[in-house]
């Protein structure tokens, strides 16, 4: 057996015995692994900080870009113990796997139960943002997952010191005669990934979190179920009865806060009545201004930034204020720039993302309810938010604790995938003795009762069959 076909063997067994374990088992792994990168905290800072010099350079020289980079801290201030109180979450989360969402009497002693379990082994590969590897290693224990995982050549030396904490941590369970060594392992080069993506026999799920051109690859070069999302072009659209000061709020925060994330909005959608006062203008003049964000403009609204009264107010900032083509409102910038396009109505906006966007996120600014709900239900999105920013597209925000990743597929995942998304379902099926030919039609033949058992919040086998 060859190494790589060694590590999806391995992963398998590691998966196999994780399926069997308790929430209270996992609750003492997981506290393991909290302590071990506590301890190792100074070890791991040290390590980053090569990496980030390293991919510094990179960024100096024009091969690696300055929202990778900025991907690649664990240093800023609370990061390390952010990354730290995501495993103290989780662990406090529900246990995901062994509830019953349906069961039914097939006939007296032949119960069928759905029971959810996990999904196996984990596939996850991410460029940068090394806290990943304590994510999904948190998240895909919870949920009983064995998890492979690939970092960018950039995050390197991070990744390989939050590895060896992990991997000491996960050492307890040989102590209760579990193998869970392999529970979470580490490759390295991009070859490993080739070889990894064609072990469809060992590996369930490969998550991509990066480019539209890593997703894409992982995408056309694997037989393996591939969940995750290609882009994150994120639109908000400032209806006419949004209002000014909501309106600078939410959308200063959905492009500001973290430029480089993939929920921050990358196309202001205006409508046509806010050119006609001083809304659109106000609304720009903070954005650029007081944020340095550049507008690359259609033609409408641009008029409306050049116009004599406007000039004044941005002739220091002349540069970051630019006519758009058609190409802006197909990318995701991932820097403090914003496509803007002028919209008629609620229609137009929902006609325009669902052209453009990726089935992200997308926000609403209004008044009106009604059309509120309309542009939820009209918008193909995994989330759709009336008057918030998009940057609320986190499972973390949502209370999951962290995520695996953000889902745009239309599986049994879809948005920011916590432990939920991380479980599937299995049929049980309890019976006596029971044999399918003593059912149907005619002389002798049984009917099947197919009654509901009723479920109350948090059912269980154990707890259903006593």
């Amino acid at each position: 057996m060859d190494n790589i076909t060694q590590i999806a063997f391995n992963a398998r067994q590691a998966a196999n015995v994780l399926q069997t374990i308790t929430t209270a088992q996992k609750s003492v792994f997981l506290n393991q692994i909290y302590s071990k990168l506590a301890l190792a905290k100074a070890d791991i800072l040290a390590a980053n900080k090569v990496d980030k010099d390293l991919a510094l350079k990179q960024v100096e020289a024009g091969k690696l870009s300055s929202s990778l980079y900025k991907r690649l801290d664990l240093e800023g201030a609370g990061k390390f113990e952010t990354m730290l109180q995501g495993i103290k979450d989780i662990d406090e989360l529900e246990d995901p796997a062994g509830k019953v969402h349906s069961a039914t009497k097939l006939d007296n002693g032949l119960d069928l139960y759905r029971v959810s379990c996990p999904v196996g082994v984990l596939l996850v590969i991410f460029e940068a943002r090394p806290e990943v590897v304590v994510n999904i290693a948190a998240l895909a224990l919870k949920s009983g997952n064995a998890a492979i995982l690939k970092g960018g050549k950039e995050s390197f030396h991070t990744c390989s010191a939050i590895s060896k904490a992990i991997r000491e941590a996960l050492d307890v369970a040989g102590s209760e005669g579990l193998n869970l060594a392999d529970a979470v392992q580490i490759v390295e080069s991009r070859q490993d990934i080739d070889a990894l993506l064609k072990q469809d026999k060992y590996i369930d799920l490969v998550i991509p979190r990066g480019s539209n051109a890593l997703v894409k690859y992982i995408q056309w070069n694997t037989r393996i179920p591939v969940l995750g999302h290609a882009d994150g072009l994120c639109s908000t659209y400032v209806a006419e009865s949004a209002k000014l000061d909501l309106a600078k709020t939410v959308v200063v925060d959905a492009k500001t806060t973290y430029p480089a994330a993939c929920n921050s909005t990358e196309t202001l959608l205006v409508h046509s009545s806010h050119l006609k006062s001083n809304f659109f203008q106000e609304l720009a003049k903070t954005l650029v201004v007081g944020n340095g964000v550049t507008l690359k403009c259609d033609a409408a609204s641009l008029a409306v930034l050049q116009k004599d009264d406007a000039a004044e107010i941005f002739k220091e900032h002349k540069d970051k204020i630019q006519a758009s083509d058609d190409e802006d409102y197909d990318t995701e910038f991932l820097e403090l720039t914003l496509a803007v396009k002028t919209v008629d109505s609620a229609e137009q906006a929902i006609e325009h993302i669902n052209e453009h966007g990726s089935k992200h996120t997308d926000a609403i600014l209004t008044e009106d309810e009604v059309e509120a709900n309309k542009f939820m239900a009209g918008v193909d999105a995994a989330g759709v938010y009336w008057n918030a920013s998009t940057r609320f597209a986190d499972g973390f925000r949502y209370g999951f604790g962290a995520e695996v990743g953000v889902s745009t597929n239309k599986t049994h995942a879809r948005g920011p995938v916590g432990l939920e998304g991380l479980v599937i379902y299995k049929y049980r099926l309890y019976g006596q003795g029971h044999a399918t030919g003593n059912y149907g039609t005619g002389e002798g033949k049984k009917a099947y009762l197919h009654e509901r058992i009723e479920l109350k919040d948090n059912d269980t086998i154990a707890t259903l069959r006593g």
